[in-house]
């Protein structure tokens, strides 16, 4: 009887010391996911848990298939030159995190941004990267059978009301982190209608630099003149997105405006 008693309590011991060391796990693991623990999104669905830390720079890309960076062989867009370039300025580990998206028009952007992972890394962000605009003026070339003011003007509006709400968006969850609106580039310009579609281009990204003027820390890159006397040079073979090369124009642009106070690249 003593036998069974002892081996009844070594059992219920053994069950209370499994449990105790499960509930310490889950415990720690609560703990863990509150400590500033960020995800890496490259697009692909997949996600890289990292700890924050000031030792890095985050990155954030944004926007349509630009941002994603279709046309470029490589698959990395401007968005991951700019990264290479950024890299040669600090110390620091540079994280990319991509949220490109094919077909992207700035209705559709305003939704993404409204989700909560995407918030989260905009919130994290050092850098946010974003292109917005070449859907909703371009329309895969369907534009191109509608050059006249009246219809460019119906397209602008809605686009320049959506783009104020992804300013605004943007600046809700961070207001420091600097955002690079990379202007749209004239993929037509060797046509026969390339003087009006330069002019509506033109028109597009001043139009677009001005609502960008009204918020803290936004800039506007251009990107027309990069495209503009030899845009078959750096053009996919589609005509319509840049190739290598192209990005590789961009990336180094934007590059060039990101600056580090000496603290910061250490």
């Amino acid at each position: 009887m003593k036998k069974h008693l002892i081996s009844a309590i070594s059992i219920v011991s053994a069950v209370s010391a499994l449990l105790f060391l499960a509930g310490l796990w889950m415990v720690f693991e609560d703990q863990q996911a509150n400590t500033g623990v960020k995800t890496e999104n490259t697009g692909t669905g997949k996600s890289t848990k990292k700890a924050g830390n000031t030792n890095e720079i985050t990155i954030t890309a944004i926007g349509d298939s630009l941002t994603r960076g279709t046309g470029d062989t490589a698959g990395k867009g401007y968005a991951g030159y700019t990264a290479d370039e950024v890299k040669k300025k600090t110390k620091k580990a540079v994280l990319l995190q991509n949220n490109g998206i094919k077909g992207l028009t700035s209705s559709g952007l305003l939704e993404q941004i409204k989700q909560p992972q995407i918030k989260r890394e905009l919130r994290d962000a050092d850098i946010i990267l974003l292109t917005i605009g070449g859907n909703d003026l371009f329309a895969g070339g369907e534009a191109l059978g509608h050059l006249d003011t009246a219809y460019i003007e119906k397209l602008e509006k809605p686009y320049l009301a959506h783009l104020k709400q992804i300013y605004a968006g943007i600046r809700a969850v961070n207001k420091t982190a600097t955002v690079y609106h990379v202007g749209l580039y004239n993929p037509f310009i060797d046509l026969s209608q390339a003087k009006t579609t330069s002019a509506i281009v033109r028109k597009w990204n001043f139009d677009s630099a001005s609502v960008a003027a009204d918020f803290p820390k936004v800039v506007y890159v251009p990107t027309f003149d990069l495209f503009e006397l030899n845009v078959n040079d750096y053009l996919y073979s589609d005509k319509f997105h840049p190739n290598m090369a192209g990005y590789q124009l961009i990336g180094e642009r934007v590059a060039s405006l990101i600056h580090f106070r000496e603290e910061e690249a250490k």
